[in-house]
């Protein structure tokens, strides 16, 4: 009875190390090596799908900020023609805001202190200059440096400007709770390829 025990145990073994090999059963090394398929808001990739606002937003591009140890992450969005920034810092406590592009405030020379725009008062919270680095589309966020002055009314609207060398972004939008977005993975690849 001994051996037939020691010979099935040694048959199981040989059988699962032969499955093993032909790639039948994946190793831990193997494992470890797929991607992720959990994202969240620090881990978005090119393609992966964002719902926000009944709508179903394509990650096509992402900017990485860094400015004196502080970095902070952009990714743009996209649903047809229509694109949004997806701003996410955590500094202390996340703040995650959804802004779109905006071309109605005039800004001539450097940025106030507090600003007026679109029956709200804003006060800048922030400025400085970042390094960028950057994956996909951005679409005219090309320099390798931006000057950055972001601004904040009392109710959680936010507009950020940016200077990208002579090209000045302004984007308007929102704080929101990230609990609102919900994700889905994509394949890496981005849907809106010719659009620049």
């Amino acid at each position: 009875m001994f051996w037939l025990v020691v010979i099935i145990i040694v048959a199981v073994s040989v059988t699962l190390l032969v499955m093993q090999q032909k790639g039948l059963i994946l190793s831990d090394k193997k494992s470890s090596e797929l991607p992720s398929l959990k994202r969240n808001i620090f881990n978005l990739q090119i393609g992966d799908i964002v719902q926000y606002l009944d709508r179903d937003w394509v990650v096509e591009g992402c900017l990485t900020y860094e400015d004196d140890g502080d970095t902070w992450t952009e990714y743009m969005l996209q649903d047809g023609d229509d694109i949004r920034w997806l701003s996410v810092e955590e500094d202390d406590v996340v703040e995650v805001a959804f802004l779109e592009p905006n071309n109605q405030l005039d800004i001539a020379g450097k940025p106030p202190k507090t600003l007026n725009f679109s029956d709200q008062t804003y006060t800048r919270v922030d400025s400085g200059k970042a390094n960028m680095s950057r994956e996909g589309n951005i679409v005219r966020r090309k320099a390798q440096k931006c000057k950055y002055y972001d601004y904040e009314s009392d109710n959680g609207k936010v507009v950020s400007i940016e200077f990208w060398g002579e090209t000045l972004e302004v984007t308007v939008g929102e704080k929101i709770n990230p609990r609102a977005l919900n994700i889905l993975p994509g394949d890496g690849k981005r849907v809106y390829s010719d659009y620049e």
